[in-house]
């Protein structure tokens, strides 16, 4: 089974000769595959968090766990709501690179909306034990992120047909995710934590702007007005690219300033997999997908995902040494 596991973590399917066991269902259910990039944001809050000093243990891993959830809980949710309101069919760009978990028959909308209930009530339950620990600000963090987690795709809002999807995404995977690990970690929350969201939430919003690029045309004719709906593919393409060189100069000028500690320069190593990335960006998606290629029709969120994991262990990598050999560049 842990082969069927590890292929749906890396690849969001699973292929029709492999066995479906429950744990499989509910990874794909899920969509586990993009779970490190909750990982990555739960993992930046918590070197932070050490690195203020004030580090304790099992409040980080129930706030990891509480993101995990939330994770989970958003993906059902955007699954549940866009079948709901008619967005997802079987042509749609959804459920033709993954297993969408009620139109593959995974299970029925009953048994979706109650997981969507199930899991949301184990986050809540982590979030109450972390406001009895850290008081009502752990409460402002979970319903900041449950709103935009909700309201991205429910009405009235609708965050994702107005534009402000991708706001919502660095948001979330940003200040309230990384600015709220640490806040239930430590039981404070300087303005410095705040900056040093900045380049992990960046790499996250490049995600959703390239799955968006990628489903432009649908979404176009369901008048959904995403982020590159809105600018055009080469203006989203040219927006994403630029979000993807920002990340650098937001982590330089961090170091530089002395925000964070100059470890975070390893990012610099990812600077090779930068021009690949950006090679594919300045051209348009090929007709037919690579052999092999797992999640066809998409294409530019896959490049984009592949950068986020490369670039955001580098940081991760760099914030591990700036609290295991701390030092500060010399100034003047």
């Amino acid at each position: 089974m842990w082969r069927n596991w590890l292929e749906i973590y890396r690849t969001c399917n699973l292929r029709a000769d492999r066995p479906l066991d429950p744990v499989s269902k509910w990874l794909l259910i899920v969509r586990c595959c993009v779970f490190p990039m909750t990982l990555i944001s739960a993992a930046i809050g918590g070197l932070l968090a050490a690195a203020s000093g004030r580090f304790e243990p099992l409040p980080f891993v129930l706030s990891t766990i509480g993101l995990l959830l939330a994770h989970a809980a958003n993906n059902m949710i955007n699954d549940y709501f866009d079948l709901e309101t008619g967005l997802d069919t079987a042509e749609y760009v959804r459920a033709q690179y993954a297993p969408h978990p009620v139109l593959s028959g995974l299970v029925t909308r009953a048994q979706l909306r109650r997981a969507i209930l199930l899991v949301n009530a184990l986050d809540a339950a982590i979030a109450l034990y972390l406001t009895a620990l850290r008081g009502w600000p752990i409460l402002a963090f979970a319903l900041a992120g449950l709103f935009i987690s909700v309201f991205y795709v429910a009405p009235p809002l609708r965050l994702k047909r107005i534009g402000l999807g991708e706001l919502g995404v660095f948001i979330v995977w940003g200040p309230l995710m990384i600015g709220g690990t640490f806040y239930a970690t430590t039981g404070t929350m300087p303005g410095w934590v705040w900056l040093a969201s900045i380049p992990y939430a960046l790499l996250v919003s490049t995600v959703l702007i390239g799955k968006h690029i990628d489903k432009l045309e649908q979404d176009r004719a369901q008048g959904i007005h995403t982020l590159p709906v809105l600018l055009g593919e080469r203006g989203a393409r040219a927006l994403n690219a630029g979000l993807m060189v920002a990340f650098y100069l937001v982590v330089g000028g961090l170091a530089l300033t002395g925000v964070l500690g100059p470890w975070v320069l390893l990012t610099l190593l990812g600077l090779p997999r930068l021009r690949d990335v950006l090679r594919t960006y300045a051209r348009p998606r090929p007709a037919e997908p690579p052999p092999g290629y797992p999640v066809w029709p998409l294409w530019y969120v896959s490049w984009a995902f592949v950068f986020n994991r490369r670039a955001g262990t580098l940081f991760l990598a760099g914030l591990l040494l700036n609290l295991l050999f701390p030092m500060r560049l010399p100034m003047g």
